[in-house]
């Protein structure tokens, strides 16, 4: 469990820990944001990461970023672990997500095949307090609101309840034992096991069409949509620059070197997973590889998918190989107790997660752009259902941001100490009204910071371009 300096106390101990913290770090002052004079360029923090990246991706990355307020939030947790890491905090440490906004949590398929609702990215998870998860996802809603033409006082009611979402489940995991806690999950077909949650008849049909539209995005169907047969062997489909073949990266010679550390890539992190899981691994044979562009933030990081066949051309497994680089929590929170950066997002994920991708492991690599690099490897696509924020109505938010807050808290208490976290938050909202302030003064440091993105491109310090 993540340190916290509460592990040798009794539970009246570690409530009083709690509440002696409100002394160093009031409820009430998580409502204040202040840039301050020494806060960093936020267009040096983006270009610092950009300088470890693929050169040619970075435009790609911030014509992304430069779409909306929402994307360049998506985009600039580097910038925002920034402002949380020169605050104050309380000191309450857990497993971070890193990077906690509202499209960061989704369905997805558990290994027995039960869809549920979770966390979804760890790319920069870490130790850290608590609130910094909670502050990113109440920031995100206030964003997403303001994208929609939600009024002040509805942002503020979904971002409020939101966070009296994680309060109250907090609460009931500190009275509850340490192994009901980690068997906790969050199942898309029992909501009423989350009782922050209530849907109305319209919500609940919308909620129902989203569950049935994950449970088709299986690894079959990414298949269908990402392969076609070339002449009687099966490749990935080019779509350039969003996924480039490797013999259209590189000279023929240099392709082979990257493809062998590729397949090097798939047969060593086989190593990580645990002996069944390597025995499945071991009855699929690599097919074809190619780059993959992802995300927003992740743009410029080197990903690769990896097509691998089974029995026969029917028989498909597609795995996702991505660069682990150090989090951007590490500067303000401390370094990662791994070596391997892949091993600390799956580490992470692990902890956090109900329940992990069964091919879900890491890797370090020689021979990739000439030097050894971090991987983590999962399954592309397995029952994931996506949030569109951008159609949802104030209800069908606050329904989502509560389900978020929920999940946000149960996968803390796997890891943190629900009691001490709890006692700090007490039974009032007085830290819920504390963030939805916070979280609609970030979304005008949000909007200021894309302003400067914006400004450098034209200026040509920077480059964008749509892709």
């Amino acid at each position: 469990m993540t340190t916290n300096g509460t592990g040798a106390l009794s539970p009246s101990e570690r409530a009083a820990y709690g509440r002696r913290a409100r002394g160093e770090v009031p409820r009430s002052s998580h409502a204040r944001f202040e840039s301050g004079g020494k806060r960093p360029d936020p267009v040096d923090v983006l270009e610092r990461q950009s300088a470890v990246r693929l050169p040619e991706l970075v435009p790609i990355r911030y014509g992304r970023m430069l779409e909306s307020p929402f994307r360049f939030y998506r985009g600039a947790a580097a910038i925002m672990a920034s402002d949380l890491g020169a605050a104050p905090h309380t000191r309450l440490r857990v497993q971070l997500c890193g990077d906690a906004h509202l499209l960061n949590f989704r369905l997805l398929a558990s290994p027995e095949r039960h869809l549920i609702f979770d966390l979804n990215d760890f790319d920069e998870t870490l130790p850290g307090p608590w609130e910094w998860d909670v502050k990113r996802l109440a920031a995100s809603l206030a964003i997403a609101g303001r994208a929609n033409g939600f009024s002040g006082r509805e942002r503020a009611a979904v971002v409020r309840r939101c966070v009296r979402a994680y309060r109250t489940r907090m609460r009931e995991f500190a009275g509850m034992r340490t192994l009901d806690i980690w068997y906790a999950q969050d199942d898309a077909d029992d909501l009423g096991s989350i009782r922050t949650v209530h849907l109305s008849g319209g919500t609940r049909r919308r909620f129902s069409a989203a569950t049935a539209r994950a449970r088709t995005r299986t690894n079959l169907q990414a298949f269908a949509k990402l392969t076609r047969l070339d002449g009687d062997r099966r490749r990935i489909t080019p779509d350039p620059p969003l996924i480039t073949p490797l013999g259209d990266l590189l000279p023929e010679a240099k392709e082979a070197e990257l493809a062998g550390a590729l397949r090097g890539l798939i047969e060593g992190y086989g190593r990580s997973l645990s002996s069944e899981r390597r025995a499945l691994l071991g009855r699929y044979r690599v097919a074809d590889m190619a780059r993959k562009v992802v995300g927003v933030g992740s743009v410029g990081t080197r990903c690769w998918i990896v097509l691998l066949l089974g029995r026969d051309d029917d028989d498909p497994l597609l795995l996702q190989a991505k660069e682990a680089g150090a989090s951007v929590l590490a500067p303000h929170a401390g370094g990662s107790a791994y070596a391997n950066q892949g091993e600390r997002v799956v580490a992470g994920q692990r902890l956090m997660q109900a329940a992990s991708d069964i091919f879900l492991g890491w890797q370090t690599v020689a021979g990739i752009d000439g030097r050894r690099r971090d991987f983590y490897v999962r399954q592309l696509r397995d029952w994931k259902g996506i949030a569109r924020p951008e159609t949802m109505t104030p209800e069908v938010m606050t329904v989502f941001g509560r389900l978020c807050g929920a999940s946000l808290a149960r996968a803390h208490a796997r890891s943190g100490d629900p009691i001490a976290i709890a006692a700090y938050l007490g039974g009032g909202d007085v830290f819920d009204r504390a963030l939805a302030e916070f979280a609609e003064a970030y979304a005008d440091q949000n909007e200021r910071d894309r302003d400067a993105l914006a400004a450098a491109v034209r200026d040509g310090r920077v480059t964008a371009e749509a892709a």
